[in-house]
């Protein structure tokens, strides 16, 4: 993708603070984006610092906090971008877990299942209705990026409850694509293994450590993918070069994919 291929565009995304929304910031700014919406939920000092790094490349941005699973939170985020009169480009990023072994089934209780859907999913589903009319005026179709996950079409990962959300994620996607064409396209990315802090703060450095290396030994293509790697991706599902593509669900997960389920299972 060429470097300016999101001039000037306004680009919200929720999650940015640390791991693959601010990566997706950055490089949404490192590609010519005139304003970027940098949503968090708890640590503003992380959130700065993405900021400073979207303000390196000359990009103007605004900080919201907010919690994606409050309708009234998503009304505020979009409402940052208003003064530009649109909105390019949405990364829905916000989003949750719980670890649990999946046989654990006494480990996680319905307000699990309720606490994770209300940010992976109905977090998602508030930022698309809050941003529908700014969306809508992009002088192009404007572009939704769901992150889901790998989880959502193997049924692995971090937990059931998990894999559940990720896997409405990408039914809603489809779903929204339909509804919103065509004015809006909207896309979900489905990574694997990131290896970013966030897997350390929630099963430990050591356990981390371990799933570390064996995305980076049992992928196909032998590594364990980073946030940017998953970010490059994310970024061209709403650029202009994918202006054509709507409804889709692209794995990006170094090839894990082929070891759990066939490519039908898409």
């Amino acid at each position: 993708m060429a470097k300016g291929d999101y001039q000037d565009f306004v680009v919200v995304v929720t999650g940015a603070s640390t791991g693959l929304g601010r990566a997706v910031a950055v490089e949404v700014a490192s590609r010519g984006a005139k304003a970027v919406v940098i949503n968090y939920a708890r640590n503003r000092d992380d959130a700065e610092e993405t900021a400073r790094q979207c303000q390196a490349h000359g990009a103007e941005t605004m900080l919201v906090q907010g919690d994606v699973a409050n309708d009234d939170d998503c009304r505020r985020i979009a409402a940052a971008a208003e003064p530009y009169g649109r909105i390019d480009a949405l990364f829905n990023n916000a989003g949750t877990t719980k670890f649990n072994g999946h046989a654990n089934l006494d480990g996680v209780s319905g307000q699990d299942f309720l606490d994770l859907y209300a940010v992976n999913v109905v977090g998602p589903y508030q930022m698309v209705r809050a941003c529908r009319a700014l969306l809508e005026a992009a002088p192009r179709p404007g572009a939704v990026v769901m992150t889901a996950s790998i989880a959502g079409v193997t049924g692995i990962g971090s937990s059931v409850p998990y894999a559940a959300s990720k896997g409405a994620l990408n039914t809603m996607t489809l779903s929204l694509a339909r509804a919103l064409a065509p004015k809006i396209r909207v896309n979900a990315v489905c990574p694997g293994f990131i290896d970013t802090p966030w897997f350390g703060k929630g099963m430990g450095e050591a356990a981390a450590e371990k799933v570390r290396a064996n995305a980076a030994a049992s992928t196909p293509l032998k590594v364990a993918s980073t946030a940017e790697d998953i970010a490059a991706s994310a970024v061209f599902l709403a650029s202009p070069h994918s202006r054509h593509v709507t409804g889709e669900t692209l794995l990006v997960d170094a090839g894990s994919h082929l070891g759990f389920a066939a490519l039908v299972a898409r």
